[in-house]
């Protein structure tokens, strides 16, 4: 196939106008404007020139993590005084906005240390667990990843088969975590395990402890920017100091899944405003038939149905951050934002994708990668349909999934 698109066609996608129909920016602060323009600066240079390269070699670009604790995307929501951001939650979730509008799997990183490293660190860590861990997590000096899923429990974790036992003075963890973000190259990792009384707990498993290690899952054709892969554990030895005190059952690790899905929501969202902007230049730049492609009534439905579903979800999103920084958001709360803006985004990409045409498919629109990507968001942090009997669960009284 022959690319008729040069660099300034990316130049002309680097050039992008949010979509705000309903003046949704009337509501926010100056705080949140500046903290989405230093993001989505961020975002324009460095990583729009250099992602889809990344993604074609099927790499992490890992010089970014200390760029986006230099940024201060880490934490963003964790007090100054462990090196957080002290922001409130609209601003993070402006945050992963614009880097998912960079790609879903350096989101993925940043939602990871953020809402499944750091937040269960702060809320569930000792007060040295939180001066030793947090600041430099921060910084991005270290790397966290989350142990939850395993090989044969995915949507039900409580039947997890990872365990640790006591000993004099440490804890003996086996098992295995699989499909884990940043786990290849991860510093610690937050570890789910049941223990005697098989009851869950939260331990801080660090790189370097003897019967610890992590492999690389090849062959993605999603989140080809992100780094998965699987934590193993043989007779690893545990310091007790590493349990985290105050995290008791399934509840807490699942208290860190709400606070990744929000930060979905919002980034799912930012993956759907570029596709849609892309669509829209292109339309309006293609000729046919002596005519932009923006003139046809096909074309004009499906632009006119992006903008609808985005305005909705911008919508979700900000009363769902809102309910967040009063404390009143709910489980179903935000599993209705996770899954219906995950899916408004896959079926904006694949309109995208159509308005391309032949050029959707390639590297020089980000298109096509937002598409792919979109696929994975849809499954991790609970699949579409575990959300979707999340909320019946919610409005019958009758959880199904039991």
């Amino acid at each position: 196939m022959q690319s008729v698109t040069t660099t300034s066609s990316r130049n002309k996608v680097d050039s992008y106008e949010s979509p705000d129909f309903y003046c949704l920016d009337d509501l926010l602060t100056a705080e949140h404007k500046l903290v989405r323009s230093a993001v989505r600066d961020f975002v324009k240079r460095e990583i729009t020139p250099i992602v889809e390269d990344y993604a074609q070699r099927a790499e992490f670009p890992q010089h970014l993590v200390t760029k986006f604790g230099q940024i201060g995307v880490f934490g963003a929501t964790i007090p100054t005084e462990y090196g957080g951001g002290g922001l409130d939650q609209i601003s993070y979730g402006l945050m992963t906005q614009e880097i998912e509008r960079g790609d879903s799997g350096l989101r993925s990183c940043v939602s990871v240390q953020s809402s499944l490293v750091m937040y269960p660190i702060y809320a569930f860590g000792s007060k040295e667990q939180k001066q030793k861990y947090l600041p430099r997590l921060a910084k991005g000096e270290l790397l966290g990843c989350f142990g939850l899923t395993e090989p044969n429990h995915g949507s039900d974790p409580g039947s997890m088969e990872s365990n640790f036992i006591e000993r004099s003075d440490y804890y003996l963890l086996n098992g295995s975590k699989l499909w884990i973000t940043n786990a290849p190259i991860a510093d610690i990792a937050i570890v789910w395990a049941k223990n005697e009384q098989g009851k869950v707990r939260g331990l801080i498993v660090e790189r370097g402890m003897e019967g610890f290690s992590t492999a690389h899952i090849d062959n993605k054709w999603s989140l080809r920017a992100s780094t998965t892969g699987e934590l193993v554990f043989q007779d690893v030895r545990v310091p007790k100091e590493n349990l985290l005190p105050e995290a008791f059952g399934l509840k807490s690790a699942l208290k860190c899944l709400d606070q990744a899905r929000y930060g979905i929501s919002w980034g799912a969202l930012g993956a759907a405003m570029e596709c849609y902007e892309v669509a829209r230049r292109y339309a309006l730049e293609r000729i046919q038939f002596n005519k932009p492609i923006a003139s046809f009534q096909l074309i004009q439905k499906k632009l006119a149905e992006m903008l609808t579903d985005i305005t909705q979800a911008q919508l979700l999103c900000w009363r769902l951050g809102m309910l967040k920084n009063e404390d009143k958001a709910s489980t179903a709360q935000i599993s209705l934002a996770k899954r219906n803006n995950v899916e408004v985004a896959l079926r904006i990409a694949r309109e995208a994708r159509q308005i391309l045409g032949g050029m959707g498919i390639t590297g020089d629109y980000p298109v096509m990668r937002h598409l792919m990507n979109l696929e994975s968001v849809s499954t991790y942090e609970g699949t579409h349909d575990i959300h979707l009997l999340i909320l019946g669960a919610e409005i019958t009284g009758i959880p199904a999934y039991k």
